[in-house]
């Protein structure tokens, strides 16, 4: 009889279908109009799919299979999710329309991920093209954390504000700006970047105290960084070029 052979890419792909599961059930709980709920299985997803690529680390266990199931996960925990959440939450107001505008974050995401996957060179890389799909689910997920009421639903000054981030998000996931990955987690990191690693504790400790509150604005303040940052970039080369000339 033939033995399963149990490898060590195994862990980390564990943790990738407990991302996968958070985002079904993410759906699952909209469906029930259990909103709060679902947003909050979104973050949890997110954990998740961060952990999977630090223990893929730690274990020395990355591979293209890992790469591929992680993509899948993340269509439908940071793509499908947060589109039925927010068209939930929202835009079904609008009909059809609605239907369009929440499924930006699903098709975005989807060309995101393919282009990531398609465009990858090794397993470790220092930054992202475009904004990750789980920073855009992430934020959707916060704001509603925040801001949603069951009752009530979101305050109309507040309303006007969600198809303009639904907007953006879409197109930064598919824009070629770029947003620095995570670090490792090793001394030598903590060494090279250590102002990263301080903002990243102050965060998670905010968020903490916050109970997930302070999450929104936190990643609010990292997607505006990031487009700054590249109009700075963009203006900083201009001026090269027209000191050259």
């Amino acid at each position: 009889m033939k033995q399963i052979r149990i490898t060590r890419s195994i862990i980390p792909n564990l943790f990738t279908a407990m991302n996968l599961f958070c985002g079904f059930y993410s759906i699952i709980n909209a469906s029930q109009q259990s909103y709060y709920y679902s947003a909050w299985l979104i973050i949890i997803a997110a954990i998740f799919d961060a952990l999977d690529g630090i223990v893929a680390r730690l274990t020395n266990s990355s591979s293209m299979l890992g790469v591929q199931l992680d993509s899948l996960s993340d269509i439908v925990s940071f793509g499908a999710a947060p589109a039925f959440l927010i068209y939930k939450t929202y835009l079904y107001n609008f009909n059809s329309a609605g239907v369009i505008i929440s499924s930006f974050l699903l098709i975005a995401g989807g060309f995101r991920l393919a282009r990531f996957n398609v465009q990858l060179v090794g397993f470790d890389k220092s930054y992202f093209k475009g904004l990750p799909i789980p920073s855009s689910a992430i934020t959707v997920a916060s704001f509603i954390i925040i801001y949603f009421n069951k009752n009530t639903g979101f305050e109309n000054s507040l309303s006007n504000f969600i198809i303009p981030l639904i907007i953006l998000l879409s197109f930064l996931m598919v824009s070629t700006i770029k947003y620095d990955t995570l670090p490792k987690i090793s001394l030598k990191e903590f060494r090279s970047k250590p102002l990263v690693f301080i903002l990243l504790i102050i965060s998670l400790i905010i968020s903490i105290y916050t109970k997930g509150k302070a999450l929104f604005f936190i990643f609010l303040f990292m997607i505006l960084f990031g487009i700054f940052r590249q109009i700075f970039y963009i203006f900083s080369i201009k001026k090269i070029n027209k000191n050259k000339n």
